[in-house]
């Protein structure tokens, strides 16, 4: 028996459909479970339930102690493609009534409908964009008999001006801009963090709808920075007589979390030590007082952002080596991956080594 999405159940005044689950999902107790409609006790112990669910925030622990998990992450692109070239691209050709003599896809028009016109974890949306060139397609296709073929050059002609845009990595190595990585619910991201140092008094300001993890997390980086200032021969007036400024661009879009943590450290220690940091350099981990770095999640996502975005080397914690040699050789390939246990190691990596140093 099937349970669609069971994490949108509702508690209410009519019910609680949770402890109603409770009972039946419980193989231990489920073999006379009693329905209180027809009152007739039902032997469930030989049901097998699978249930669905996007968040598993809003089951209660109880129920959730009662399931065995199994976290399906989102589709990276390349598996979207062959998705959408196999199956998603037949299946909407016959749903409008066009032949595959008629109409064809080139590689590249399905990457950059994925690319562009498209941003979720499953392949809904793009399935739904496909339809859309196939309907515009049909009407040409009756007006006059012709092949029609979709290829990067004519993509607009159908769907219009791009709706999203890659976030490229710079091209020039700069003081207080690190590139974090971040997970989504649509898949991975990169975060720009910007630090900047300005005359005041020592304040510290943060910007860019930020949680409270992640203003936890920032300012956890300020205290690391300033505990290591003597070992960078930095003057304690610099956190005395100067404001820091942190802020994250996409400042409608809220972020938290406390995976940024070790890249805002990087950004406030490159804009006092006025150090550049590379510019092909991601990184993501949680940063602790003494400077230790420690594991996240949502790995296969953040470096396929990572991978998209031109980055070269990732920065990740030691802690989540064994997750990324789970991760396919497809999505690595090209990409350097460093493991680090120490904010030490991350500063080695990312920042510009000078000459004769």
């Amino acid at each position: 028996i099937l349970l669609d999405e069971i994490d949108k159940v509702s508690n209410d005044y009519k019910g609680d459909t949770f402890s109603a689950l409770l009972e039946v999902l419980d193989s231990e107790q489920n073999s006379h479970f009693r329905d209180h409609y027809v009152e007739i006790p039902v032997d469930l112990s030989q049901v097998f339930f699978i249930c669905t669910a996007n968040s598993t925030n809003t089951i209660p622990r109880p129920l959730l102690d009662r399931m065995e998990v199994i976290e399906v992450t989102s589709y990276t692109s390349n598996e979207k493609f062959h998705i959408a070239k196999k199956h998603l691209v037949q299946k909407q050709l016959k749903a409008n009534g066009i032949k595959k003599e008629q109409l064809s896809f080139s590689d590249t028009a399905l990457k950059e409908i994925i690319q562009y016109y498209t941003r979720e974890a499953g392949v809904r949306t793009l399935e739904r964009t496909i339809g859309t060139v196939c309907r515009k397609a049909a009407r040409e296709l009756l007006k006059k008999e012709q092949k029609i073929r979709i290829g990067s050059g004519n993509l607009e002609k159908y769907l219009g001006k791009k709706k999203y845009t890659l976030d490229r990595i710079n091209t020039r190595d700069e003081v207080g801009i690190v590139r974090g990585l971040a997970w989504t619910s649509v898949g991975g991201d990169t975060l720009q963090i910007e630090v900047n140092k300005m005359p005041g008094k020592g304040e510290i300001e943060l910007t860019g709808q930020l949680g409270e993890v992640m203003k936890e997390s920032a300012r956890t980086a300020v205290s690391y920075v300033r505990s290591i200032s003597e070992e960078y021969r930095l003057d304690a007036k610099v956190f005395k007589e100067n404001d820091f400024h942190i802020h994250i661009p996409e400042g409608a879009v809220p972020k938290d979390g406390p995976s940024a943590g070790i890249t805002m450290a990087t950004a406030i220690l490159s804009a006092i030590t006025e150090t550049p940091v590379r510019a092909d350099v991601a990184m993501t981990g949680e940063v602790t007082l003494r400077g230790r770095v420690l594991p996240i999640g949502g790995l296969k996502e953040k470096i396929l952002a990572a991978k998209v975005a031109g980055v070269k080397t990732v920065i990740v914690p030691e802690e989540n080596r064994k997750d990324v040699e789970e991760i396919s050789k497809e999505i690595k390939t090209g990409l350097k991956i460093c493991f680090v246990e120490h904010m030490k190691q991350v500063v080695e990596i990312a920042f510009v080594k000078e000459e004769g140093k």
